[in-house]
């Protein structure tokens, strides 16, 4: 099989990306948004897919957080359509359910090319370090519909906010492991219409 990387650029007149995705990592990640918490969220996401992420942000984060977030999910959407490819022999779902301390979440995900994302999740607080708690919902957005993903992301039981938004990065990644992992019964593209 052909290397699972992509590489994806972004320049606006409020964020300027780069950004390298590898499917088939050991979960490297080197981060620099500006957005501290948000680092930390993509680096326990790339940790716990075993994906190697190489993102680099400069954003307008004197005007506030979402040009930046939004983008980023953005281009990391593109990198991973871009690395699945044409997705020939990959199990396309995949759904993890993980707990974090008092907290429990759902993460589901089909690489179907038709984005979609369901969200069932309620933040107590505005603001989890300096990451508004807003812009969570919003970068999985960005991600499903730039990817064509159908994702869905559920707090079954709620806690502390860290622990929420921690648990959804990590069971995405998860759930993002499954879906991309390459099954040999699979010789083709697990669709009846022979396509995605």
């Amino acid at each position: 099989m052909a290397d699972r990387i992509s590489n994806v650029s972004r320049k606006t007149k409020e964020t300027d990306i780069e950004l390298t995705f590898s499917v088939d990592g050991t979960g490297i990640a080197k981060v620099d948004t500006g957005i501290g918490f948000f680092d930390h969220m993509l680096e326990g996401f790339a940790k716990h897919g075993f994906f190697d992420l190489n993102l680099e942000c400069e954003g307008d984060l004197e005007v506030d957080t979402h040009h930046t977030i939004e983008d980023c999910g953005i281009v990391l959407g593109q990198a991973i359509k871009e690395a699945i490819g044409e997705k020939k022999g990959i199990k396309r779902y995949g759904n993890f359910i993980l707990p974090m301390d008092e907290s429990l979440v759902l993460c589901a995900v089909d690489l179907c090319g038709r984005p979609y994302l369901s969200w069932d999740a309620n933040f107590t607080v505005p603001q989890i370090g300096d990451l508004e708690t807003e812009m969570i919902k919003e970068f999985f957005y960005a991600v499903s519909y730039a990817a064509g993903m159908n994702l869905h992301i559920k707090v079954l039981t709620p806690g502390n906010n860290h622990h929420m938004a921690e648990a959804m990065f990590k069971a995405f990644a998860k759930a993002m492991d499954e879906a991309t992992t390459v099954d040999p019964r699979i010789t083709d593209i697990l669709s009846t219409k022979g396509s995605l």
